[in-house]
This record gives C-alpha cells, sequence and structure tokens, in this order.
C-alpha cells in the first residue's frame, strides 16, 4: 500500500478567480505585500500493492478524471 497526493493548480494564465479573492482578503487583512495567490486542490488516496506501476496508473487517473488538463497542471507524489 502507498500514500498518494496529486496537486492540482490551474496553469499559468488562467484567471484564478478564487486566488484573487484570497490575496485580496490577505491584502484587506494587513498582508500587503502578498501577491500572485494560486489555489489549487489536493487529492490523497492510498493504492494498492497490486498496481505495479503506480506513477503510471496515477497519471492515467490524472488525466481521466482528477485533472482538467487543458486548464489544469499537476504534480504527483508517490510515498
Amino acid at each position: 500500500m502507498a500514500k498518494v497526493k496529486v496537486h492540482v493548480f490551474l496553469k499559468p494564465g488562467v484567471l484564478d478567480v478564487q486566488g484573487k479573492a484570497v490575496e485580496g482578503a490577505l491584502h484587506g487583512l494587513g498582508w500587503a505585500d502578498v501577491s500572485n495567490a494560486r489555489v489549487g486542490k489536493m487529492i490523497e488516496f492510498d493504492i494498492g500493492d497490486g498496481v505495479e506501476d503506480k506513477a503510471a496508473e496515477v497519471k492515467r487517473m490524472c488525466e481521466t478524471l482528477l485533472a482538467n488538463t487543458v486548464i489544469e497542471s499537476y504534480r504527483i507524489e508517490v510515498e
């Protein structure tokens, strides 16, 4: 059994409305030096030992379901 973490973020150049909202809120709370805030998601799950090439299988999961590869990029961690 292995732990998997998939980090998904909008690609550069794609408007991140949530990131702008977070940045504006931080500015409003006094952290004026914050800029370029981006919001993403992290998906964490276990994958069984029956999967031989775990990284390749998780990549297939990302390309199929976990990330919208038109506007999002992702990074995979397998522990």
